[in-house]
């Protein structure tokens, strides 16, 4: 089996290069940044190079950091769903950042699934702030509750190594969207430990549709989980990033952290 197939639509937005809706990049200063946004895969090509993938049931993820893209990923999906009606494909927007309730409200019809770059709010927040996009859509960046309210399946991740692994940290970020500079960028946005701690691991094993097999402790499922040393729902949200790795429980067997 395969765990899917990875896309790479545009660039970054701390980098210039993800592809932008109007009013495209920020401009505090009211001169309009030159649009280095740049199209890794040409948008008209897509349906065509996804289409052999689909077909076969292969589970699809597009990196998509700008919303214009974004749309052109939804656009694809849209098209192959129509071509080849495989309706629990779970095709995945990879980064998610500038989704917007549209976007989400078009992917849960679809049946897609996004895996957030939670760690951004921490990482890049500021510049987002300040630099890339302008407060409005940095607020509604990595707009976890919004996926969540409008009833897309999704995951948070790390993109390591552009960030460090530690879905600990991941979490935190989603729950508490703190910046370094101490602003909460969008408290609408925040979500419950609950959902983010469901989110990295039966939303993760969603996607991948191995969800029968991990992401919940149960009968029938591998025995290969993390054991932490505090509750992440009971902690202080602002300590879940602290909590100590206890160790691990492999093929049932328990091996503490060295």
């Amino acid at each position: 089996r395969t765990a899917g197939l990875k896309i790479v639509l545009d660039g970054s937005i701390q980098g210039f290069t993800a592809k932008m809706k109007w009013p495209g990049y920020y401009s505090p200063d009211g001169i309009s940044p030159t649009d280095h946004g740049v199209w890794m895969v040409p948008p008209e090509q897509l349906v065509d190079i996804c289409r052999p993938f689909h077909e076969r049931r292969i589970n699809i993820h597009a990196h998509c950091n700008g919303d214009l893209t974004i749309d052109a990923w939804i656009d694809t999906v849209e098209q192959l769903v129509i071509d080849y009606p495989w309706l629990d494909h779970r095709h995945t927007v990879q980064h998610c950042q500038l989704t917007t309730a549209a976007q989400y409200r078009r992917m849960a019809r679809l049946g897609m699934c996004a895996n957030i770059f939670a760690n951004h709010i921490w990482y890049w927040g500021d510049q987002h702030s300040d630099i890339t996009v302008g407060p409005e859509r940095a607020r509604r960046m990595e707009a976890a509750a919004t996926a969540e309210r409008e009833g897309v399946s999704f995951s948070l991740h790390s993109d390591a190594n552009v960030t460090p692994l530690g879905h600990l940290h991941t979490m935190w970020c989603a729950v508490n969207r703190i910046t370094p500079s101490g602003r909460v960028l969008g408290p609408d946005e925040c979500i419950s430990a609950e959902s983010a701690l469901r989110s990295v691991t039966l939303g993760s094993a969603y996607q991948l549709h191995l969800d029968a097999e991990f992401g919940t402790i149960e009968c029938g499922k591998a025995a290969d989980f993390t054991v932490l040393a505090e509750d992440p729902l009971q902690v202080d949200p602002l300590s879940i990033k602290d909590i100590e790795v206890w160790g691990t429980v492999v093929g049932g067997r328990p091996f503490a952290a060295g």
